[in-house]
């Protein structure tokens, strides 16, 4: 399940991109067009920055903007930075997580399948996708 973490980054992320003008955006402006707490996107701008998805500048005409341009964004590289791996079993969500079981499990190539079309999907939409 995705988390608010996720889906509000995206709003951000949309946001951004529907407001890209070059200059950095206050994000009290973001929380107000969002109508998300602003202390709540302190949380996650600080992540989205430290992960690389926007850049932020403090101060008079300070704010926030991305990074590159909207259509080089994807929603997969956005939720997995904010919500971890989008594995749906633990056995997939990590290389070191190695399932004893794993020779002889009958549904691990139906999990696999599975997150392969959760990535294939995620992954092949793109932050302008979502703002058309």
């Amino acid at each position: 399940m995705i988390s608010t973490r996720g889906r509000y980054a995206l709003r951000v992320m949309m946001d951004l991109a529907e407001h890209n003008s070059g200059s950095y955006i206050p994000l009290k402006d973001i929380a107000s067009r969002q109508e998300i707490s602003k202390k709540y996107l302190e949380i996650i701008v600080k992540d989205m920055v430290a992960g690389g998805l926007i850049s932020g500048l403090s101060g008079k005409g300070g704010g926030y903007k991305l990074c590159r341009n909207p259509e080089e964004y994807s929603v997969g590289e956005i939720l997995e930075l904010m919500e971890g791996p989008l594995s749906s079993v633990a056995c997939l969500a990590e290389s070191t997580n190695i399932c004893p079981r794993k020779d002889t499990c009958r549904t691990l190539t139906m999990w696999t399948e599975f997150d392969n079309m959760v990535h294939d999907f995620f992954f092949g939409k793109k932050l302008t996708d979502l703002i058309r």
